[in-house]
């Protein structure tokens, strides 16, 4: 990711949608003005993601203690995501 991309992308407060279908498929659908993305999967099955950046990475998403946990991998390195609820906002680290 380019100096002036990054800069934008930091400044940005995307708003999260999450639904789920009567599939049992979670949508994670971020919004901003600078970028869209969306992700579809069911809980704890592995699927391809292609992330805001560009990276391609094998992701798993579980629910741990009231909290959303994604785990990507890609390369030989790894990252975790949680989300959770506090206080009527989204947590997200």
């Amino acid at each position: 990711v380019g100096f002036a991309t990054r800069q934008v992308g930091n400044r940005t407060k995307p708003n999260l949608v999450v639904t789920v279908d009567e599939q049992g498929i979670v949508c994670l659908k971020s919004q901003s003005t600078f970028k869209t993305t969306e992700i579809k999967f069911k809980l704890n099955e592995p699927f391809e993601e292609t992330t805001a950046d560009d990276r391609k990475t094998r992701t798993v998403v579980t629910l741990e203690n009231g909290k959303l946990v994604q785990k990507q991998s890609w390369d030989g390195k790894e990252t975790n995501i949680e989300r959770e609820i506090a206080d009527g906002k989204l947590i997200a680290v």
